[in-house]
């Protein structure tokens, strides 16, 4: 066993605390500010050197005894702008905003696994880089740790999310392909006003936002293969000033989803030029503003057999399903593990005896198996123990030492800052 019952049984309900008291007070992306200062406060009681990225973002750098390389475990921990309507002890405080997609149990995760590592410092080689990062909901938060070096000299990154369809007491770990790379786009169509019973004298912006909308389409069921996920979708357009007269702005607001780094550019390309080209033949222009939230997400193989063999010490065999159907949401996680190895996997949390647990993420009743915390900060902390722990095989070569002084230079002291 990796952990004793009784550290299995106290890291329950230490991450059972920690996620009810997130959960009460959720705070909405790139907002976390009394999230951040608990983390810290966490660290500082589990002497873990830390620092700020960014406004409210915490990079914890626990170190073993001995020179070696870095893992990097990684939490997400911003809330999103949804009404509560479960009826709980740990129900929500601030009206309109909740943890409905799990990040709540994420930083608490990574704390509970932060409270196991540190009672085995004495046994590790290297470091362990704890990232709690803000705004995954809209797609930020990660690029300021990338600034800080926290990736230089890593040899592993892993991290988790929760899945209310995985049964609580599984793990989902699939290599390849997991999530979609999500891009967000905005279209302004400027055209020219006129009374609406003299059209031929304006340009209607409404209208060629609506020929857009439309045209949209054709790019993913006709220029893409069917047999190649893809969504581009639109979810709001704002236009017009009266009933009574042509709009002169359009602005429309959507989404792309894509499983390749090929398509992703492609798609980007071909939505700038159909703007600009339809726009133009009705008279109009139009500007495309781009925001890249997340790559698409493609798990190590080999990072995955090493945390199902973490899953299995764990769990015991059976435990770990390698065949969750492939999502089209996205997380920028995915970045983190573009050129370093990783994988994200997917703790189950729901069960269906247990009220709210089997509801969608980003769903007002969206709750969790709360068991599946201790399941969760156990197999971080197992995953990092299995790189780092004495013993284990791994050899530190001068590379690594040099990266991983290089980090400790540039992006956090033993001080806490």
């Amino acid at each position: 066993m990796i952990f004793t019952d009784e550290e299995l049984s106290a890291v329950l309900a230490y991450t059972v605390a920690l996620r009810r008291d997130f959960h009460r007070h959720p705070e909405l992306s790139l907002q976390e500010y009394e999230t951040a200062a608990r983390i810290e406060a966490e660290l500082d009681a589990l002497q873990i050197p830390r620092r700020r990225v960014g406004q409210t973002g915490v990079l914890g750098i626990l170190r073993g005894a001995q020179d070696g390389p870095a893992v990097v475990l990684r939490g997400d921990i911003d809330a999103l702008a949804i009404r509560e309507e479960n009826d709980v002890p740990y129900r929500s405080e601030r009206e309109g905003v909740m943890h409905a997609c799990g990040h709540d149990a994420h930083a608490a995760c990574l704390l509970g696994a932060a409270k196991l590592l540190a009672a085995r410092r004495e046994t590790l080689r290297g470091e362990v880089r704890l990232v709690f990062q803000p705004g995954e909901e809209i797609g930020k938060g990660a690029k300021p740790f990338f600034d800080a070096g926290v990736l230089e000299g890593a040899e592993r990154v892993f991290g988790l999310h929760t899945a209310y369809d995985v049964p609580a007491g599984l793990v989902g770990l699939k290599p390849g392909l997991n999530n979609a790379g999500v891009d967000f786009f905005r279209v302004t169509v400027h055209g020219r006003s006129s009374h609406v019973s003299q059209p031929h004298d304006g340009v209607d912006a409404l209208y060629i936002a609506c020929q857009l909308v439309v045209a949209l389409q054709g790019l993913a069921t006709r220029r893409v293969a069917p047999t190649e996920p893809l969504i581009l979708g639109v979810g709001k357009l704002n236009a017009g000033t009266t009933y009574n007269a042509l709009a002169e702005t359009a602005v429309l607001e959507g989404t792309t989803r894509t499983v390749t780094h090929e398509t992703r550019a492609w798609l980007r390309g071909e939505i700038d030029k159909m703007a600009a080209e339809l726009s133009g033949f009705y008279g109009g222009t139009a500007e495309v503003f781009w925001d890249d939230f997340a790559s698409p997400l493609y798990n190590d193989g080999a990072v995955c057999a090493e945390a199902a063999a973490v899953a299995d010490a764990l769990l015991g065999p059976g435990h770990v399903k390698t065949d969750r159907a492939l999502s089209l949401s996205g997380d920028n996680f995915a970045d983190f593990i573009l050129d370093t190895p990783g994988a994200y996997a997917y703790l189950g949390t729901g069960d269906p005896a247990k009220p709210g647990t089997v509801n969608p993420n980003h769903n007002g009743r969206f709750d969790m198996d709360e068991d599946a915390l201790q399941t969760g900060a156990a197999l971080l902390a197992g995953y990092a123990l299995s790189r780092l722990g004495m013993g284990d095989g791994h050899t530190q070569g001068p590379t690594e030492k040099a990266n991983v002084d290089a980090v400790e230079g540039k992006s956090v002291s033993s001080e806490h800052q």
